[in-house]
This record gives C-alpha cells, structure tokens and sequence, in this order.
C-alpha cells in the first residue's frame, strides 16, 4: 500500500504504476472534517438534492452537493489544506486549480438495491463490477452512449466518518490509468479538442474496460477519517456492494470527493 510514510519520489512512482496513493492519518484533515461534517450531514436533507437518492435509497451520490468555496471551506468551516494538497501542489497544472464542490457519497446496508429504472445489465454490472468508470465518460440519449464530457484532474476521496472495509468500498484496477491513458491518445491526440465531446467512444469504451479487467488487479481502498486517497484521472474505478456482514453508524459510508475540472482539455490528455 502506498502512502506518505515514503518520500514523494516513491509517492510518484506509485501513483504511476499502481494509479492511486492513500495519505495517512493528517491533523489538518481532523480539523477540516469537524468543521465540514455538518454541512455534509446536512446535504441528505436538503429538499433540493432529492434527486441524488438511488437504488432504493441506498446511496446518496451527491455531486457537488457540499456548499464549499474554491478553497474548500464550507460556510464556519475551515479551508482544506494538508499533505494530500501539499503533494497535488508540486504538479504545475494542480497548483493553483480551484476545489470543485465536493461530492457527498453517502451509502448504506443493502447497496445496491434495485432501482425501477436500471435494466438487468446495468443492475448486473453493478453488482458484478462495481459499476467500474472513469469520470468525464458521459452518458447521453436513450441509448446511453458515453462521450467524454469532463476533463478531472484527479480524485480524491476524504472519509468523513468511521465505517468497515466491508461498507461499499470504494474500488480501483490497479494500472488502469496507464492502459486508458493509451486509449485516450489514440483516439484522440490527433483530433481537434473542440470536436472530442462530438465523438462516439461507447463501443471503444466498453472494450477498454473489458481489457482492463482482463489486465489489471482490482483492489478495495479503505481509509479511516484522517486519511485520504488520491486517484488518478483516467484510473477505471467503482464502488462495492455493501457486505451483509458490515455494521455502520447513523453517518452509513460518507465520503467527500474532490473532482476539479481543467480547463484546458489537452492538458487532461497529456498529463502523466
């Protein structure tokens, strides 16, 4: 497991080969979530958000729902700072990247119910493959076909309470970035930026995925408030169904997810 009891040259050298970093137990981070788990708390209830509410209400999926500024502080709160910022600060094009809102993951026991709208397959895949993706691959139209319409720059995934390794862990194919980072430049490097979110990658897309089961480990990341996991953007990654044996508190399995865009969509492309 890679984390930051290591120097930042052995930080590097997994996040390249395995895609994803977990930062341990930080003191800033203590503080940000006790000035922030409230306004997360709060977002479950908030009439507007109603629509985050999934598979039988389940999981409250909660994008962008944390009212947090570009700095990551809620209203009261205090801004998000520590190791996991430190180290995305070294990277030229992460350093002075606004936060998004953060997203409110927020599961409970008997994810994933079976929502009325979700055909066989989707609910298969689901159970089967933790509904693997990567973000920025969007669905559009009846039939559902995936363009890339957002450019993150990275995901970072901050437990906002304690919970078991069994409550829905959020999962991640190991190499995958490497493998759809190939992908995505042959594709794409030699087309206009503008004209990318035209492009029909469905059928591509689902083959990527098929290799990259075939390919790379698949692992389950658990943290403990106070530590976080940094994603890479172009890893193929999900969230597992809840184990009938995981007991968690009144909170279920929260979670916050930085996801900031670039600006810039050759910048996505051609970061490391």
């Amino acid at each position: 497991m890679a984390s930051t009891r290591t120097s930042h040259s052995a930080l590097d050298l997994a996040m390249q080969e395995r895609g994803w970093i977990l930062f341990e137990d930080d003191p800033a981070l203590h503080r940000w979530i006790r000035g922030t788990l409230p306004a997360a708390r709060r977002t479950l209830d908030n009439p507007a958000y109603r629509q985050w509410w999934r598979h039988d209400d389940t999981w409250f999926v909660g994008v962008n729902a944390l009212g947090n500024g570009p700095d990551g502080a809620v209203p009261g709160g205090l801004p998000f700072t520590g190791q996991a910022l430190s180290y995305l600060a070294r990277t030229n094009a992460f350093r002075d990247l606004p936060l998004d809102r953060a997203q409110v993951s927020v599961c409970f026991p008997g994810y994933p119910a079976r929502s009325a709208a979700e055909s066989d397959a989707s609910h298969r895949y689901r159970r089967q493959h933790d509904a693997a993706h990567i973000d920025g691959m969007l669905r559009h139209g009846p039939d559902r076909r995936r363009y890339l319409g957002e450019h993150h720059a990275y995901i970072l995934g901050i437990p906002m309470v304690a919970f078991p390794a069994g409550a829905a862990p959020f999962v991640v194919w190991e190499g995958s970035h490497r493998i759809a980072r190939e992908f995505f430049h042959r594709l794409l490097a030699d087309r206009e930026s503008g004209a990318w979110q035209a492009l029909d990658l469905t059928d591509s897309y689902h083959e990527l995925r098929r290799d990259i089961f075939r390919r790379c480990p698949r692992r389950e990341i658990h943290a403990l408030p106070g530590q976080c996991y940094l994603v890479h953007r172009m890893a193929l990654h999900g969230m597992a169904p809840w184990q009938a044996h995981a007991k968690a508190g009144p909170d279920g399995r929260m979670v916050c997810y930085f996801r900031p865009e670039i600006p810039d969509p050759l910048t996505w492309l051609n970061l490391p």
